[in-house]
């Protein structure tokens, strides 16, 4: 695959060398070395630091996807009322897949270029009374960050038994506070703001979420139950991915030795920078507020005077890689993906330098 000098894609991230290098394991096995488990325990306490959590963490083989779906597996039944706050592809995409578990899941839609009313959210929490609400942090095909604080409050208010959180796109670059916010099932991935290679999967579980697990009874896969004593058993449901969790734990490494209010900070800089710049050239932001523009991704309209695989073609061309979209927005919205190792003005600037030069 051919490397670009600017990579400025939403995900999967540039990795840094260090990151790739703590993952050169040449040996050994998690079922075997006792090295692995202190080092999963290292890499789950670090991720607590991370998302801002007391609650246990599970770190589990396979892309992202591997949790979202888990987490919903484990700990729904058929009948089970979910209500989904959609405000994009993942959004809506996660109640198709709670609906294929035969849950009865209601909607609260929202347009793909704004960000969820916790208002609304709340007046159908209080109607639909659901056992569980999803939602995503932040939609990366749209670039909006939504209110998971306050709607962790109503889920709080009405009683509601489980929050389910999407934060693949936004943990380690936008502020999450898993605890603070309510959350019982935190859903991340490797390769976005941790810039570690797609893989892993993780998620925080509370101590209400595992009660659910133990009563749902779920068995498979991408099971939640196992790992709940899977360290202290010193027995995993399968063989671990010793080198991805190394590469991971550096990938933590980075973020806290930078300092996790600071990197948060920086992303929010990054991000305001990239579209005062974007502003200059005339681009229109996807989301209808400025406010709802996530600080890991932004989404850009498409000029109307080129295609997106016009501007894809000559953008890589000049040496930078930046993303198009998926679903209803596919070739209509273009992303910049200013997260992780990628979150640096530098950086930025080399590409839309080139995107200015593009468009002009």
């Amino acid at each position: 695959m051919k490397r670009y000098p600017v990579p400025l894609v939403p995900g999967p991230t540039t990795v840094p060398e260090a990151v790739l290098d703590a993952g050169r394991y040449d040996f050994g096995s998690g079922d075997i070395e006792a090295e692995f488990f202190y080092q999963y325990a290292r890499v789950a306490e670090k991720l607590r630091s991370i998302i801002r959590t007391r609650h246990p963490i599970a770190v589990m083989s396979g892309e992202a996807m591997v949790v979202l779906w888990g987490a919903l597996k484990s700990t729904l039944s058929p009948g089970d009322r979910v209500l989904s706050v959609a405000t994009g592809v993942f959004g809506y995409g996660i109640a198709e897949m709670a609906r294929t578990l035969t849950s009865e899941v209601k909607v609260v839609g929202f347009e793909y270029d704004e960000a969820a009313d916790a208002e609304k959210v709340a007046a159908a929490i209080e109607a639909f009374r659901p056992k569980m609400v999803t939602m995503v942090h932040v939609e990366t095909p749209s670039g909006v960050v939504n209110p998971v604080a306050a709607v962790g409050e109503a889920v709080r208010a009405f009683g509601v038994p489980l929050f389910y959180v999407d934060a693949v796109a936004g943990a380690g670059g936008a502020e999450l506070a898993t605890d603070d916010w309510g959350i019982d099932l935190c859903l991340l991935g490797s390769q976005k703001c941790f810039s570690a290679p797609p893989g892993l999967g993780m998620v925080a579980v509370s101590e209400r979420a595992w009660a659910q697990i133990d009563r749902t009874g779920y068995q498979g896969y991408d099971a939640l139950a196992p790992f709940r004593q899977a360290l202290d058993r010193r027995w995993f449901p399968y063989t671990p991915a010793w080198h991805a969790i190394a590469g991971l734990e550096a990938a933590c490494d980075r973020i806290l030795s930078l300092g996790l209010d600071s990197v948060i900070r920086t992303h929010a800089e990054v991000a305001a920078h990239t579209r005062r710049r974007l502003g200059e050239m005339g681009l229109s932001l996807f989301p209808r507020r400025a406010a709802d523009s996530a600080p890991t991704v932004t989404a850009v309209r498409v000029p109307e005077r080129m295609s997106w695989a016009d501007l894809d073609r000559r953008l890589r061309a000049e040496g930078v890689v930046m993303g198009g979209s998926i679903g209803p927005l596919a070739g209509k919205v273009f992303r910049i993906g200013h997260m992780g190792a990628q979150a640096h003005v530098a950086t930025v600037d080399a590409g839309l330098d080139a995107l200015a030069k593009i468009i002009a």
